[in-house]
């Protein structure tokens, strides 16, 4: 983890930060829905950012509410700094405030107040943005910053509030939360037509619906279409664009070709887009490319380490490989993480029974209403059991295709008894309707007895094969060399010369934008050559020139009756801990007593 005071290598320790939920400190409590979002707008802000590492929202969300310090939140979630803040908002107006804390010391090393009016609340979440990710790069490292941070679908005030209030209600994920958000969303169309994202989100709501049963496929599927095609027509320039045919391709149609095309593009827009990152990884777990599903998983965890839906993918590829320990492992994180994780628990029920553990499968099943399924595969598989009673069986054949099932018990029952044909029959008819529940049966290790019909493997032929897919180039990252050794010298020179003579560190609150300014320079440029090729961040440049000029004003006798704090505020340092630290770490001694063996 990296110290704000001394690190200088930007490729060794990436620099990272968790945007941990913004306080409502609004006086109306419903108003928690616009701290929500603004704390959301500026992680997908800084999510732009090459090369700075920004949690996603759901971990960061996972730590709402919770009285947890600052450095175990920085072992949690693997990262070097925390943005923690308030918003406050009143009738037409906004205040938000936000700062910086290295997860190393628990030090704040930087803050900030920003007033606005609530109609130039797009601007302003931009202008906290670029703030934030400048002072970032000022104390951390080298990263090319955008001009602007942030995109507005919308100029109006009104229908972005209906749009918060619809997402706030959306990502509780349940049937009627997400037809709640759709009068929202539907309410903010009204106030624009035009806002992009609202449809999007609508598609997005409308086809969970759909999938789930809580909607009739029809008329979910018409009015998906209506706001696609509407969203369509405003922006494709967003992720959700080529996001919508991934599930129609990939999960709809078995287009896996199709679906890595738009997955692509999905993370080609954003490379840490949750979404775009799941459907990679479970579209090669499917073609049992589990070290290439593993790569993508693995970036789930970093971005996204206390999601259960992304601990659940990671144990869902270890389970095929039949690395059941390590599913299991990360099956339980899921559930700790979500106790309410049906799927996780199936899956774990799965994991028992491949690893023979009956005493631990009934410890924990035994009070489900799925245990009697559970506990006959478990004989199935580990006891030897080849019969069925004929109520059971029955039970099992009566119309299984029209069964909702979230895990197909009963097919892997039959498949380890002697029913072995009609398993296959059936699993051929899951197939023809491209059921989501059987899409990685190839790898499923409960089949492997229907494996010895020859036609187990043709069953469904890929039209995407290994030599189609280029996995992201891995390892070491480089930074793009902006500056050639001409100009790296010339500038280099004009900045030694400007802090010569012009003495810009005198003032406090001095900012790497500010000497880029007086130089005709970018503030890009000036942060590569100082961080790349000059080996320090800009606040360590700064500070060693505020240290030296310290150094010389401090042994002048018309400064002995001056306090040693009070000449460091001279020398342009802010803080009296700032000093003390950087003075220590850089003369290894404390200043009095280097002013004391310098007198002498």
């Amino acid at each position: 983890m990296p110290d704000t005071a001394t690190h200088n290598d930007t490729q060794t320790a990436k620099t990272s930060i968790a945007v941990l939920p913004f306080v409502n400190m609004s006086n109306d409590i419903e108003n928690e829905y616009f701290s929500d979002g603004i704390t959301e707008e500026i992680i997908n802000a800084l999510t732009k950012i090459n090369g700075l590492k920004v949690i996603a929202r759901t971990s960061s969300f996972a730590l709402k509410g919770k009285n947890i310090d600052v450095r175990e939140i920085g072992k949690q979630l693997g990262v070097a700094i925390i943005l923690e803040g308030s918003v406050r908002k009143s009738v037409n107006k906004v205040r938000i405030t936000a700062q910086l804390i290295d997860t190393v010391d628990g030090t704040h090393f930087w803050s900030k107040n920003f007033d606005s009016q609530l109609n130039d609340i797009f601007e302003l979440q931009d202008e906290v943005s670029l703030l934030i990710a400048n002072e970032i790069r000022n104390n951390f490292g080298y990263f090319e910053i955008q001009e602007h941070l942030v995109k507005n679908s919308t100029t109006n005030v009104d229908a972005y509030e209906l749009f918060l209030k619809g997402r706030s209600l959306q990502l509780q994920w349940t049937p009627e939360s997400l037809k709640k958000a759709i009068t929202y969303y539907d309410k903010a169309i009204s106030k624009d037509i035009n806002y992009a994202k609202a449809y999007y989100a609508n598609l997005q709501c409308y086809g969970l619906l759909v999938t789930w049963g809580y909607m009739p496929q029809e008329e979910g599927m018409e009015k998906a279409i209506t706001n696609f095609l509407k969203a369509k027509a405003l922006d494709t320039q967003l992720p959700e664009y080529p996001l919508s045919f991934v599930g129609r391709s990939f999960w709809g149609e078995w287009d896996f070709k199709s679906a890595y095309h738009y997955i692509n593009e999905v993370l080609a827009i954003n490379p840490n887009h949750i979404d775009g990152l799941e459907a990679m990884a479970e579209l090669f777990l499917a073609h049992g490319f589990f070290k290439e599903a593993l790569v993508y998983a693995d970036k789930l965890l970093e971005v996204d380490p206390l999601s259960a839906n992304n601990h659940y993918t990671y144990a869902n590829i270890h389970y095929y490989k039949g690395d059941f320990e390590t599913a299991l492992h990360h099956i339980s994180r899921a559930i700790n993480l979500r106790p309410d994780f049906d799927l996780a628990y199936h899956k774990k029920a799965l994991c028992l029974i491949s690893l023979n553990r009956k005493e631990e499968l009934t410890n924990t099943f035994k009070n489900n209403a799925l245990w009697e399924k559970i506990h006959l595969l478990f004989d199935c598989v580990n006891s030897g059991r080849n019969e069925l009673p004929q109520d059971v069986l029955a039970n099992f054949t009566d119309k299984p295709l029209e069964r909702n099932q979230i895990t197909l018990f009963e097919l892997f029952i039959l498949a380890n008894t002697r029913y072995t044909a009609l398993a296959f029959d059936i699993l051929r008819s899951y197939i023809d309707q491209k059921r989501g529940q059987i899409l990685n049966y190839k790898f499923e290790p409960l089949l492997k007895p229907l494996q010895t019909n020859k036609e187990f493997f043709t069953l469904n032929v890929s039209n995407l094969s290994y030599d189609d897919i280029t996995l992201p180039v891995s390892g070491k990252e480089t930074s793009k060399v902006i500056l050639n050794e001409q100009e790296q010298s010339q500038l280099k020179e004009e900045l030694l010369s400007y802090f010569d003579h012009d003495k810009p560190f005198l003032d406090p609150q001095l900012s790497l934008n500010t000497v880029a300014e007086a130089l005709h320079t970018s503030p890009n440029k000036l942060s590569y050559l100082i961080n790349e090729v000059m080996g320090m961040n800009f606040n360590e440049f700064v500070n060693k020139k505020r240290l030296t000029h310290f150094k010389s004003i401090a042994l002048l006798p018309e400064n002995e009756n001056i306090t040693l704090l009070g000449l460091a505020y001279d020398s342009g340092f802010n803080s009296k801990s700032v000093f003390n630290n950087f003075f220590k770490k850089n003369e290894k001694t404390t200043p009095s007593s280097w002013l004391k063996a310098n007198k002498r």
